[in-house]
């Protein structure tokens, strides 16, 4: 479980590509490190992974972690390199604050970005979203956005597009400020939301089914 809490933003190490595999390495900084083990359970781009080795090193503690090829058709993790940005999130604790909501690192799929719009002191990003999870997303909703938890300022289903406000620190907390138009960004919809709207289609869809 994660909150969507973004704990810092790191480059990526190595990538090393595969048939069917992808692996890559990041160095956690020493105050997110403590207790790490092989096996736990981390958040990169939103996308929960296994750590699969670890080394402490001068900066902290080099992970790494490995990407499956349905894993890489779904996420951003695909188009990672050496140097490339991530957002990290330890999984959180029992009894932890949830400041964000309750995420579980599953993303749906990818969104690019429309439009980047930048005025004094304020960022709002413009993605496409695919219908097939749109429908779970709502206006002053939540979603996570590359395993940021965000609020939907406006939504057009018209056009099957949403957008989102970006503080000055999520920016700065982030590698949401190396966004441009065609970025490719993970999505995780709210859970609860899904539940609700799928139970509607079903309810829904039986008793049209018994009128016939």
């Amino acid at each position: 479980m994660y909150t969507g809490i973004v704990q810092a933003c790191c480059p990526v190490d190595h990538v090393d590509r595969k048939p069917g595999l992808l692996t890559f390495g990041i160095t956690l900084p020493p105050e997110i490190s403590a207790e790490v083990a092989l096996g736990a359970s981390i958040a990169i781009n939103g996308c929960c992974f296994t750590v699969t080795s670890m080394q402490a090193v001068a900066a902290g503690l080099a992970v790494t972690f490995d990407a499956i090829q349905e894993t890489q058709d779904l996420t951003n993790i695909r188009s990672i390199d050496f140097g490339s940005r991530v957002n990290v999130e330890r999984s959180a604790k029992q009894n932890v604050e949830i400041g964000g909501h309750v995420l579980s690192g599953h993303i749906v799929g990818t969104a690019p970005v429309v439009e980047v719009l930048h005025t004094e002191n304020n960022c709002r990003v413009t993605f496409e979203a695919n219908p097939t999870w749109l429908k779970y997303v709502f206006e002053k909703g939540y979603l996570a956005i590359n395993g940021a938890s965000l609020t939907v300022a406006a939504l057009d289903r018209g056009a099957n597009t949403f957008a989102v406000n970006l503080i000055p620190e999520t920016l700065k907390r982030t590698n949401f400020s190396e966004f441009s138009s065609g970025s490719l960004v993970n999505i995780e919809i709210e859970s609860q939301s899904q539940v609700i709207v799928d139970t509607v289609e079903r309810i829904m869809a039986e008793r049209f089914s018994d009128q016939s």
